[in-house]
């Protein structure tokens, strides 16, 4: 019987789902000749070619494709045992990757690592900010652990099967004016479609930040939004406001308590939110992530209050 090696059943699984050896040695910190020498071991092992010819690359066989859903559930079974064993042994140890966009990495994240060091100073977290479509791939293959990502009003995210998504924190998006904006005189809520003529700023084309925006202006001004200026950086579209006069429409958690350079208020039209969703595996279950995932809920809970 063939004993494979669970590191090249990890490149192979990452082969399949990255697409490149160049993609898969920059995700494990190898080089592609490293990559592809270990992948032909692993046909050697398996017996079977794995591998085939695509273009200037490679691709699985049917055969390469069978064993990486196989190499899916080893490498899943291996991560059980080794969450079993620090169980038994009472230790809360290890590595938790995190991941999240900007505002739930600051404000959520963040403070859950301070919190893990102070409860179990022997679990070593990473955290990287990540928007959700680079992330689930990294989450699906092992790469990060949990990711606290986003969702707009009337804008769902896709859940793929094997992942747990946990809705952590709900919170209004308000509209953001400068001072000098006829609107940003008055007092209350503003009309989204008082702002007809403005220029706006959002995030990234394909986000769902942007889709909400343009959704929003649409559904309740009736117009498509000048959106002149793009960053996926609160701050800078923030910036954007204060210095070029632009508006933006921003969830709480990423507007300051107070600015003289902004005026923030309620959408006059109704309400738009969204909501803090946190993603993990399913059937995860390390003692260190467990704690990690105590720290991460405490602190959402404190954003409710």
């Amino acid at each position: 019987m063939v004993g494979f090696d669970l590191t090249r059943l990890r490149m192979l699984r990452e082969l399949e789902e990255r697409g490149t050896l160049a993609a898969v040695a920059t995700a494990l910190g190898y080089t592609p000749s490293a990559v592809s020498q270990q992948l032909a071991v692993l046909e050697r092992e398996a017996g079977v070619a794995l591998l085939e010819k695509a273009g200037r690359g490679v691709r699985l066989t049917d055969a390469g494709r069978l064993l990486s859903r196989h190499a899916e559930l080893l490498l899943s079974a291996a991560e059980d045992a080794r969450a079993d064993l620090a169980s038994l042994a009472g230790e809360v140890r290890g590595t938790v990757r995190a991941g999240g966009l900007q505002s739930a990495t600051k404000h959520v994240l963040i403070p859950a690592v301070v919190r893990s060091q102070v409860d179990h100073p022997q679990v070593r977290v990473e955290l990287t900010e990540i928007e959700l479509e680079q992330a689930l791939p990294e989450l699906r293959l092992g790469a990060l652990d949990l990711v606290v990502s986003d969702e707009y009003d009337g804008h769902p995210r896709p859940r793929p099967a094997g992942l747990t998504f946990e809705v952590l924190h709900e919170e209004p998006l308000r509209l953001v004016l400068p001072p000098a904006n006829a609107m940003a005189r008055r007092k209350g809520p503003v009309s989204v479609a008082a702002l007809r003529e403005d220029v706006w700023t959002a995030s990234e084309r394909g986000t769902g930040h942007l889709a909400v925006v343009e959704s929003t202006c649409r559904a309740m001004g009736g117009f498509d939004p000048d959106v002149r200026h793009r960053s996926n950086d609160a701050d800078v579209q923030l910036e954007l406001v204060r210095r070029c006069g632009a508006v933006a429409l921003l969830p709480a958690l990423a507007l300051p308590a107070a600015d003289r350079g902004l005026v923030i208020r309620p959408v006059a039209e109704g309400s738009v939110g969204r909501r803090l969703v946190m993603i993990t595996r399913e059937g995860s279950k390390a003692p260190a992530l467990a704690g990690f995932l105590e720290a991460v809920r405490e602190q959402a809970a404190r954003l409710h209050a």
